[in-house]
């Protein structure tokens, strides 16, 4: 019965939790009377404390009817649900003995779990509610008429009563207000994370407009590039010079596949076109891609992953977000890099180790917010956008200063995004 109770919202698992709580209740109720019904040691009213007692049950089955409906659980009507869990209480308080009951003190249970879920209004009209009904009993009740004979019995009984009423709000207070406070703080905390990735969200929509116009922009000078630089190599013969106009062609050639891409990329994600690979195929048209970007750097890549490789389908985000973590250890020292892929039942892992001077710690928290940068040049937004790729693809992306110095970069992506 446990488990699709986490599936529910933090306020339908409180209600689902209270009428747990009314069950257990009600046993006990029911226990007791049905108890002093079978020893005919107190004369009751059994015929009003047995309609009290079913609609109480009654009242469990329609709030668990309740629960099947889709509207949200508000906090009005909690507090309406404790008020006639009060007042049930008090309708067998009233024909039980009234505040001579050693079960009156149960009042603190719900006043209890008002105080930890609920406004401070809610709880304060409850405990109004409460203390009521506890004044109304102390001169309005149904004495009881005890048996002479049974008089020693019916005070141990009593101090039973008060001992198992203890220990009822006690369990309860202890378990089930714990759990409610718990779960209202996890839909706080979910609701923070919500609010975190609205703020990246817009800061990405703001980086990508001025992403798109700059694009725009670039086609014209890097088209006059290449011309330029295909006319010098006519009329320049210089073996020294044709080997650096050979270096800026191909930089300038890369620079208008990637805007090239960039269309491709939006036009493939309006279709949903994103080409299947295992993952190991993916990573190696990346390290090529890369090391057309950064010839001056040098790496060693080890596959380390058991088995065959998972087939993934990897958006072209996410492969501009593994770029730029790989700039980013090049930035830091461009000589051998560690490269390893490895996976297992749960992740793809992809780790990237530099022997630059590491993550320095003053700093270490700022790193991946927008527009914050260690490096001298650049803009402060490649690890950013990695995070906020690889982030909603499921994975996460964590640096380390490794402990044989340099830095450790560690990407970590759900087999259930590979197919």
């Amino acid at each position: 019965m446990l488990a699709p109770v986490q599936l529910l919202s933090a306020s339908r698992q409180n209600l689902w939790r209270l009428i747990l709580i009314r069950v257990l209740v009600l046993a006990a109720q029911a226990g007791s009377v049905g108890f002093a019904y079978a020893t005919d040691i107190l004369p009751l009213p059994w015929v009003e404390l047995s309609i009290t007692l079913m609609i109480s049950a009654a009242f469990c089955v329609l709030a668990a009817l309740r629960l099947r409906a889709p509207w949200p659980v508000t906090e009005l009507e909690y507090a309406v649900q404790l008020a006639c869990d009060m007042i049930i209480h008090s309708l067998l308080l009233f024909y039980s003995g009234g505040s001579t009951n050693p079960f009156v003190s149960y009042y603190l249970v719900p006043l209890t779990i008002a105080a930890a879920i609920l406004p401070w209004a809610y709880s304060m009209v409850l405990s109004g509610l409460a203390l009521s009904c506890y004044t109304v009993l102390l001169i309005w009740y149904e004495p009881l008429h005890l048996n002479v004979e049974h008089e020693a019995m019916i005070i141990s009984l009593h101090l039973f009563g008060m001992w198992m009423n203890f220990a009822l709000s006690a369990a309860f207070i202890t378990f089930f207000v714990v759990k409610m406070a718990g779960a209202l703080r996890r839909q706080d905390q979910l609701q923070a994370e919500r609010r975190e990735e609205g703020m990246r969200d817009e800061q990405l929509l703001a980086v990508a407009t001025q992403a798109a116009g700059a694009a725009h922009e670039l086609g014209t000078p890097l088209a006059t590039m290449s011309v330029l630089i295909k006319e010098l190599r006519i009329e320049h013969k210089n073996p020294l010079l044709q080997e650096d106009l050979a270096v800026l062609q191909e930089q300038v050639q890369l620079c208008k596949d990637t805007l090239q891409q960039l269309v491709r990329a939006a036009e493939a994600d309006r279709r949903q076109a994103v080409q299947e690979q295992t993952a190991l195929e993916w990573l190696e048209a990346v390290l090529r891609r890369w090391h057309l970007m950064r010839p001056e750097a040098s790496y060693r890549f080890q596959c380390i992953g058991q088995g065959a490789a998972p087939r993934v389908l990897p958006p072209p985000d996410l492969t501009q977000a593994l770029l730029n973590l790989l700039n980013n250890a090049a930035d830091a020292c461009p000589d051998d890099l560690d490269i390893q892929l490895g996976w297992d039942i749960q992740w793809i892992e992809l780790s990237i180790r530099d022997h630059g001077a590491g993550v320095p710690l003053a700093i270490a928290e700022q790193l991946g917010k927008p527009f914050f940068t260690t490096k001298g040049r650049g803009f402060g937004l490649g690890l950013f956008l990695s995070q906020a790729s690889v982030t909603r693809a499921g994975g996460t992306v964590k640096l380390y200063n490794h402990e044989d110095g340099g830095t450790l970069t560690e990407l970590r992506l759900p087999r259930r995004y590979s197919l």
